[in-house]
């Protein structure tokens, strides 16, 4: 049903986009540092099911258009690596602007941030609402679609649930090292700098890749 170098490709960004300090893993973070382990788990529980509503009402979307047309089905995918590669652009050029202390990405500050009444519902809420997932999951995940062996649906879902898997565990490692990780993330400049430029650099690489190999 995969392509074995594509599969590849797929674990290779999904992994460093997962590790990636991103709002997603910052927002679980400062429910961690604000009420502790259990409310940091019940958020990225939350996200990770709102992260499920993406997959799925991308899947049933992409999977009856795609299925019927190959133009479409075309579209979608150099539309999709095309923005894969302005995100990455976009990382490096943030990274460059950041000046050192706290960024202003729409990413939650952590030192203010108070305890949820119900951080599961609202983890759920958080990540429902964020277009940006709902646009990065339509230009990521159909990359790796292989039309031709069908069940589009099916390949859609199994590689959005294990993008959605890999960035949920990524914010239960943060949890439990919540201190250290909280401390270097808000304190280094530097380190959210190299992040975002070696993200950036691998979304534009990918991006042209996928680009040029259908192509061929």
């Amino acid at each position: 049903m995969f392509d074995s170098t594509k599969v590849f490709l797929f674990l290779t960004a999904a992994v460093l986009l997962a590790i990636a300090p991103g709002p997603g893993m910052l927002y679980v973070l400062a429910r961690s540092l604000a009420g502790g382990k259990r409310e940091g788990v019940l958020s990225a529980f939350g996200t990770f099911l709102g992260g499920m509503v993406h997959v799925i009402a991308a899947a049933l979307g992409i999977s009856i258009v795609l299925a019927k047309s190959a133009l479409a089905f075309a579209a979608v995918k150099y539309l999709g690596a095309a923005y894969l590669c302005f995100l990455g652009i976009r990382m490096i050029v943030d990274a460059r602007k950041e000046q050192g202390g706290v960024e202003s990405h729409g990413e939650p500050d952590l030192s203010t941030v108070r305890p949820a009444r119900n951080p599961l519902w609202q983890g759920i809420a958080t990540e429902v609402l964020n277009p940006k997932t709902a646009l990065f999951f339509l230009s990521f995940i159909p990359q790796f679609v292989n039309r031709e062996s069908g069940h589009v649906f099916l390949q859609f879902v199994l590689l959005g649930t294990l993008s959605v898997f890999l960035n949920t565990s990524a914010d239960l490692i943060v949890i439990v090292l919540a201190g250290p990780l909280g401390n270097l993330i808000r304190s280094s400049a530097v380190f959210r700098r190299r992040q975002r430029t070696v993200t950036g650099a691998i979304m534009i690489g990918l991006g042209t890749y996928l680009a040029s190999s259908e192509s061929k």
